[in-house]
C-alpha cells in the first residue's frame, strides 16, 4: 500500500506558475508509474502526466509544453511545474500512483489539491 500527501496548490493569475508536489510512503518499492490527474467541476477525472519507474513521460496534449512532471531519484516523490497556467486548467488536481501487487496492480490516490487560475 502505499499513501500520497500532495501539496503547492494555490491561486495564481492567468499566466502565472505552481509547483505541486507529491510525497509517497509505504509501499514504495513497488511503485511502477506516478503521476498527476486533475478533475474540475462537472467534468471527469482526467490524467495530466505521468512518469514510470523507467522515467518514460506522458502529457495530456492540452498541457503540452506547459507542464513538466518529474520524480526524485529515489521515486518517493512526484513533481509537477505548471507554467503559463491557463483559466482551463483550474481543478483539484490527484497524486497518482501504479503499483505492483499480488494478484493484479495497486491503484493509489492522494487527496488532492485545489489549483485555481484567475483571468
Amino acid at each position: 500500500q502505499v499513501q500520497l500527501v500532495e501539496s503547492g496548490g494555490g491561486l495564481v493569475e492567468a499566466g502565472g506558475s505552481l509547483r505541486l508536489s507529491c510525497v509517497a510512503s509505504g509501499s514504495i518499492s513497488s511503485i511502477l508509474v506516478m503521476g498527476w490527474y486533475r478533475q474540475a467541476p462537472g467534468k471527469q477525472r482526467e490524467m495530466v502526466a505521468t512518469i514510470s519507474s523507467t522515467g518514460f513521460i506522458n502529457y495530456v496534449d492540452s498541457v503540452e509544453g506547459r507542464f513538466t512532471i518529474s520524480r526524485s531519484d529515489v521515486g518517493n516523490a512526484v513533481y509537477l511545474q505548471m507554467n503559463s497556467l491557463k483559466p482551463e486548467d483550474t481543478a483539484v488536481y490527484f497524486c497518482h500512483a501504479t503499483g505492483q501487487a499480488r494478484g493484479g496492480f495497486s491503484q493509489d490516490w492522494g487527496q488532492g489539491t485545489q489549483v485555481t487560475v484567475s483571468s
